[in-house]
């Protein structure tokens, strides 16, 4: 190798720059952009080995996706459709009462004697009869309209919870999206307060600045980890309410997550308009359909109980085979055929149907409280839902404005620190006040699509078709805020990027 291609060890940098004025500042400038370029580098394979480990951890689900998986595997959900399965069964019991039943009996006896008699000592007989009701005084009928009305109950109470488990994990999908976009700002805000704590102690070494600089540097990255931390937690906990909605089970001594989801937290402008989601949720939402249904069995129930008081009567046919115990009137093997009509008639029970009708109009009169009480809570829930949409849109816009304050504040700290006129502690505080904004900004989308998700749950919509305003309007304001959407949660690179 030629002498003057060989590479020079630090120790003959050093002697060599010594006598040169300010080479001592450019080497610590060099060695600082080459430490900046590691470290870009290291965060690059940092993010595709993350990258890599999420899609190799399972599936990767969009918020439809996340909706339909849940809907086929949700507990709630599949218990809700076990019981309009056995409110099926309650429809074929109560209507085997219009179809004729056959049945068989069988008797066989021997009998000891005390004293000597001429009867014979066995005695049996077989029956195979076929018997129908011809009145029962509704009951039947009664009994049918129930089965048929719980059947048409256990339906809007598996359409609710439907409802219910779609709007939970809407909610925990972008509450999932919201931490994880928290962790990736307290990342960069750790990773920038670190970039910035390294440059104050090489400013410190060179002479440049005080020991004051550089604890303040310190302390800021200080107070941003336990941030990171507790953003990490909560994706944590956000994986774990996900999956229990997915009715996934965590796999043991693993902390990974069993899949992934994909997508951004976004803003989606939607204005409803609130008498039209009145309406829509007093129309559609299935509680209250379930709980009119409760008042129309126990109309049923009544007639049910009532037909106590009535007779019933029953046709009867079939074939006996018997003995014959007298031998004097006939011999012992006997068979034919009988028919007949079987009636009764309780003139008085005690007045125990009178009390089963008097709990039935009770429980009806329960039934329409419950039925007015559905309606005022399901109309709470959409005013409460509609206000907390309006709130976060007020906040969304607020924090919109207030982000690019802060954004122009940085700029102005920095360009007064450059000019001497200003201090790192300036610095360092409107760092602080970008990462919250966007952070306050971030939570405020999320409200706003977790109470689109509670609107359209409560009105039994879906969130376009809640949209009344004008389609004018909203497209220009989807085009303002998908510019200011798109990757608004990420503070500078460096402390002094302007």
């Amino acid at each position: 190798m030629c002498p003057k291609s060989r590479p020079l060890a630090r120790t003959d940098i050093r002697a060599r720059v010594r006598g040169i004025p300010g080479a001592r500042k450019a080497l610590a400038r060099r060695y600082t952009k080459m430490r900046s370029k590691f470290a870009a580098i290291g965060i690059v394979i940092a993010v595709l080995a993350v990258s890599s480990q999420a899609f190799s951890a399972g599936p990767v689900y969009t918020i439809d996706q996340a909706v339909a998986l849940a809907q086929a595997q949700n507990p709630d959900i599949v218990i809700a459709r076990k019981k309009v399965i056995g409110a099926r069964g309650g429809l074929i019991e109560a209507r085997s009462g219009f179809l004729p039943s056959l049945s068989s009996t069988g008797l066989y006896d021997k009998r000891q004697q005390q004293s000597q008699s001429q009867l014979r000592q066995e005695d049996y007989n077989a029956t195979l009869k076929l018997e129908q009701n011809l009145y029962t005084g509704g009951q039947i009928t009664s009994q049918r309209a129930i089965a048929r009305l719980n059947i048409e109950k256990q339906n809007y109470e598996l359409q609710e919870t439907a409802s219910h488990v779609a709007m939970d994990v809407r909610v925990a999908f972008n509450d999932l999206l919201l931490n994880r976009a928290k962790v990736r700002v307290r990342q960069d805000s750790v990773r920038v307060l670190d970039e910035e704590l390294k440059n104050q102690q090489q400013s410190f070494n060179a002479g440049i600045v005080g020991n004051l600089n550089v604890q303040r540097a310190e302390v800021a990255l200080a107070n941003e980890q336990p941030e990171l931390f507790n953003a990490q937690t909560q994706l944590k906990d956000s994986y774990l309410r996900l999956g229990d909605l997915f009715g996934l089970d965590a796999g043991p001594g693993t902390a990974a997550a069993p899949f992934e989801v994909s997508g951004e937290l976004q803003y989606q402008p939607n204005h409803p308009d609130l008498n039209d989601c009145l309406a829509r949720a007093d129309a559609n939402r299935a509680v209250i359909k379930a709980r009119q249904k409760d008042v129309e069995i126990e109309d049923q129930q009544y007639t049910l109980d009532r037909s106590a008081m009535r007779p019933h009567v029953r046709a009867f046919s079939g074939y006996e085979v018997y003995s014959e115990r007298d031998p004097a009137v006939g011999p012992e093997f006997n068979y034919g055929y009988v028919v007949g009509i079987n009636a009764t008639w309780n003139i008085f029970d005690g007045f125990a149907t009178k009390g089963r009708m008097q709990a039935t109009r009770a429980r009806r009169e329960a039934a329409v409280q419950a039925l007015a009480a559905a309606r005022r809570a399901v109309a709470s829930e959409v005013r409460s839902a509609f206000f907390d949409l309006q709130q976060a849109d007020r906040v969304l816009e607020t924090e919109t404005s207030n982000v690019q304050a802060a954004d122009s504040a940085l700029d102005i700290a920095k360009s007064n620190f450059a000019a001497g006129l200003g201090t790192q502690l300036d610095i360092l505080q409107a760092a602080s006040d970008v990462t919250r904004t966007r952070t306050t900004r971030l939570s405020a989308i999320y409200l706003h699509n977790v109470a689109l998700a509670r609107l359209s749950h409560a009105c039994a919509s879906s969130a376009e078709a809640l949209d009344f305003a004008s389609k004018i309007e909203n497209a220009k304001n989807e085009k303002r805020n998908a510019a200011q959407a798109a990757d608004v949660a990420r503070p500078p690179n460096k402390l002094g990027q302007r």
